[in-house]
């Protein structure tokens, strides 16, 4: 497995932050859609030999973007928004993103998700990017199994899961069962901790995961033979981001054979 790390926890210009997470001993990173924008940051990350795994396509979407909603401006908002992440990982050779719901609207909220995120997913597939949808306590898909009933419901055969064990601590599931019943709709995972109840992205351990519930989530990969990425997910108002990082990235590398 690749271990990769979300680089906006590091609030640094992105010149700087590529160079903090090559002297880490990463060899790739996730960003934002508003990220790797500038000549001068994509000079920077091929001089650093770094590869690219992923990309939050809902992350700095304009004010008003919406999905779930009957209101046909505020959706075309949202959807350029993502189709434009997703030709902005095209050209940059990223094969994964992924997409966080919305809170719970209303009962059209299954329709306008299964028409939207279909429509989303054909243009990922068109790009050779595999689109996620990341389970989020509090949202329209709170939990692992919200994810994939809706994936399965809706079919379209370019959307996977995004799991992440910080949201699956949160909502109290077993990720080797998860796992289990992901399948091949596992795309990619996070890695992040929290005590348990709000999404803090705390460095490994720091909350209340401990190694040996860290060990059971990567003994769960190896046994449906899941071999992309894994990514630190930490948030960049942490006291210091770059430690948590550190600690993290050595944590895991202690666990997991990864690269």
């Amino acid at each position: 497995m690749i271990l990769s790390c979300c680089i906006w926890a590091l609030s640094e210009p992105e010149t700087v932050a590529q160079t903090k997470l090559k002297d880490l001993g990463f060899t790739a990173f996730d960003i934002r859609p508003s990220l790797l924008r500038s000549d001068e940051a994509n000079a920077s990350r091929k001089n650093l030999g770094f590869d690219l795994c992923c990309i939050a396509l809902t992350h700095d979407r304009p004010e008003g973007a919406k999905i779930d909603t009957d209101d046909a401006d505020r959706v075309k908002l949202a959807l350029d928004h993502v189709k434009d992440g997703l030709d902005h990982a095209a050209r940059l050779g990223i094969q994964w993103g992924y997409l966080v719901p919305e809170p719970p609207g209303d009962d059209r909220t299954p329709d306008r998700y299964a028409e939207h995120y279909a429509e989303i997913a054909e243009h990922g597939k068109s790009r050779g990017i595999k689109v996620c949808i990341e389970h989020f306590p509090g949202t329209a898909f709170p939990t692992v199994a919200s994810t994939l009933d809706f994936i399965a419901k809706t079919g379209h055969d370019n959307l996977y899961l995004l799991f992440d064990i910080g949201h699956a601590q949160m909502a109290d599931e077993d990720p080797k069962a998860e796992l289990s019943a992901a399948g091949d709709r596992l795309g990619y995972v996070h890695l992040d901790d929290n005590d348990g109840f709000g999404d803090l992205h705390l460095g490994l351990t720091d909350g209340v995961m401990t190694q040996d519930s860290l060990a059971y989530l990567f003994q769960a990969l190896q046994e449906i033979d899941y071999v992309g990425p894994v990514s630190l997910e930490m948030k960049d108002d942490l006291p210091d981001p770059f430690d948590a990082i550190d600690r993290s990235q050595q944590i895991v590398r202690r666990l997991a054979n990864v690269s």
